[in-house]
């Protein structure tokens, strides 16, 4: 089992002509059952034509109609992007994962309003994407650095996602499925979402989860698991200063207020009974301590 995709994926790439998403599609296509699970494309002025055998459809509907497409992923540029959302979350598909960075904030405010009531779940944007190792990968993450197995990823750095992955795959151990939610101020899944999904999946034993400094996502995802998970998670904060004197996190994550600050978000996740490293070289050892 996994969370969000699997081996049934049917995926429709919005930006399927342009260089990132041809890239990108490929490198899914190419991946596990990425043959099976890459069935479409968008783009209304090459409808009719094709990318590496997978039919350009003029619009998601008719993707949707043709191919049996549940999920999109999207790689239009950042002017467009939220459009393309709109028209995923319209045609009714199950999951939109969005990688485009930098979208106007005042579009993603407005494509989140018209999400309300939506039967549609948004990954990002600004994300690396979702992975269900050895089944599909959607995004632009390494395929090659994961490996089927038990724990679960989530996190708001695409960088430290790999970096947490690796560490992993050095201690032998698996992932059930990797989601990087993104670093943008207004996106769709947050921390507490994906955490209630790895909850609820017998395939997945422990949890890493990657925080940023700015906002309050990690506290509120913090004091959900005190309360209801049943499944040891361990945490790190990029932003925190490492041993190196590096920071860690997106140029972009911002501490309003005074609050949000990498300190007071371990703080909180330590008073919630998730185990915290402030050195991100330490996620996977730290993640091993805790596994029964």
């Amino acid at each position: 089992m996994s969370i969000l995709i699997n081996k049934n994926t049917r995926i429709v790439t919005q930006g399927i002509t342009g260089n990132t998403g041809q890239y990108h599609t490929r490198a899914g296509r190419d991946y596990a059952n990425g043959k099976n699970c890459y069935v479409a494309g968008v783009n209304p002025r090459k409808a009719g034509e094709s990318f590496d055998g997978i039919p350009i459809f003029a619009t998601v509907q008719e993707a949707k109609e043709k191919t049996g497409a549940n999920v999109s992923v999207i790689y239009v540029p950042p002017a467009g992007a939220a459009g393309a959302i709109d028209e995923a979350v319209e045609a009714g598909l199950d999951l939109v994962i969005c990688i485009t960075e930098g979208i106007p904030v005042r579009d993603m405010i407005l494509t989140r309003y018209k999400m309300q009531g939506k039967r549609t779940i948004l990954v990002g944007p600004n994300c690396p994407g979702v992975i269900t190792p050895d089944e599909v990968k959607i995004g632009i993450m390494p395929g090659h650095i994961h490996k089927k197995g038990r724990i679960g990823v989530v996190s708001r750095s695409g960088t430290l996602t790999y970096e947490a992955v690796g560490q992993l795959m050095e201690l032998g151990l698996g992932q059930s499925s990797c989601v990087g939610t993104g670093g943008d101020p207004v996106n769709g899944l947050k921390h507490i979402d994906v955490l209630k999904m790895f909850n609820e999946d017998p395939d997945t034993d422990a949890v890493i989860m990657v925080g940023e400094i700015g906002g309050s996502d990690e506290e509120t995802a913090a004091r959900w698991v005190k309360s209801n998970m049943k499944k040891p998670v361990v945490g790190f904060i990029a932003g925190v200063t490492a041993p190196e004197g590096k920071r860690m996190g997106h140029a972009g994550a911002i501490i309003s207020g005074g609050k949000g600050t990498a300190q007071e978000k371990l703080a909180i996740m330590e008073e919630c009974g998730i185990k915290v490293t402030r050195n991100p070289a330490e996620m996977g050892k730290l993640l091993k301590s805790v596994l029964k």
